[in-house]
């Protein structure tokens, strides 16, 4: 008996595993829409950073709430794309659509600081 009791908790624990990997993959999958062609920085972030930042969701600082940048890099611009273009923390790299190059990343992070800080010069 003590066996099978511990046989079924096995198949237990993988089928949840399971069933937890199937989730993260499923929501870790970008958005099946054809990216236009050219994408501005606002799109950008509309597609990749804002389903995270208009909330702060794991962490992540919301945009347009000053507030809630306090104490990051000084090298705005520069450290905030190499984030974003990279993955950083709980980002993934790209954000939440990985779809995007480089460029359209930087927009998109240049596109969330003039929204949150519209005074701040750019790098």
């Amino acid at each position: 008996m003590p066996r099978s009791v511990f046989l079924l908790l096995v198949v237990i624990t993988c089928v949840s595993c399971q069933q937890s990997e199937e989730d993260t993959a499923a929501t870790a999958e970008p958005d099946a829409t054809p990216v236009p062609a050219a994408v501005t920085g606002k799109e950008a972030y509309e597609m990749a950073c804002a389903g995270c930042h208009e909330e702060g969701i794991d962490g992540a600082p919301k945009t347009g709430d000053p507030e809630a940048w306090v104490g990051r890099s000084s090298l705005w611009e520069a450290v905030l794309i190499e984030h974003a273009q990279e993955g950083f923390l709980d980002m993934p790299a790209g954000g939440t659509d990985g779809r995007f190059n480089d460029d359209e990343i930087a927009a998109a992070t240049e596109y969330m600081l003039e929204i949150t800080h519209p005074d701040t010069p750019p790098d």
